[in-house]
């Protein structure tokens, strides 16, 4: 069998282009995955106690609270049909089971649930935004 380096070329640009983790193509008998190498946490050197500064300031970016993730990958819906209600706003009180967003997924709207009660303190994803697995939703105080 004879690989096409054009074909992972283009996968290889579809990967940075739309922001993703892992493309798969199928042709026939052939299958063709490309995905991007992660950086590990365990391997990044810890830094030495000499580096910490009891004066250092925080980037103001950092996020505080418990973040609500995404289940499953595909395009996040604010409300259940443009021109809605949206599911939740900042400030809003949410139950553990609330719908907070839809993703969409292969033409199937799944409802995404509140992992935990709290007050929504940001919502991290614009209506109609692909989102990624694991990809943070919400951040609830």
């Amino acid at each position: 069998m004879k690989i096409n380096k054009k074909i992972i070329k283009e996968l290889s640009d579809y990967l940075e282009e739309f922001n993703l983790t892992e493309l798969e193509y199928t042709e026939k008998d052939t299958k063709i995955k490309v995905s991007k190498n992660n950086i590990s946490v365990n391997n990044i050197p810890s830094p030495k106690k000499e580096a910490y500064d009891s004066n250092i300031n925080l980037p103001e970016n950092i996020k505080s609270g418990t973040e609500v993730k995404s289940p499953i990958i595909g395009t996040a819906y604010h409300a259940p049909e443009p021109g809605a209600k949206k599911f939740v706003e900042v400030g809003k009180k949410i139950k553990k089971g609330d719908t907070i967003m839809i993703v969409e997924a292969m033409k199937t709207m799944n409802h995404v649930p509140s992992t935990l009660d709290g007050v929504v303190k940001e919502v991290c994803v614009e209506d109609g935004q692909p989102v990624e697995f694991g990809q943070t939703l919400l951040i609830l105080d």
